[in-house]
């Protein structure tokens, strides 16, 4: 039988390295946007009425994905619609 000893500095040196994995993890985590929004989210994210954003899901601009009552927007599709109506204000 194998007895192996742990000293403090072993356990701080675990510490630390652990607090760095969090603080990484955290970091990496926050930094990543939602690839799903709900109604609510896209209407905050977009400073628009719940009106528009059923005329933005009447005139196909967004597509949405309806899972029982709740619609979900895809992240990358919210950012194309800014980039084709950013395209079209510059004109």
């Amino acid at each position: 039988m194998n007895v192996e000893l742990i000293t403090r500095e072993d356990l701080q040196k675990l510490r630390r390295d652990l607090l760095e994995d969090l603080k990484q993890f955290i970091s990496n985590s926050a930094s990543e946007p939602k690839k799903w929004l709900k109604s609510s989210e896209v209407r905050k994210l977009l400073n628009i009425s719940s009106g528009t954003l059923q005329n933005l899901r009447i005139n196909g601009e967004l597509k949405p994905n309806k899972i029982g009552g709740t619609f979900y927007y895809a992240f990358q599709d919210i950012q194309s619609l800014l980039q084709s109506n950013n395209l079209k204000a510059k004109k």
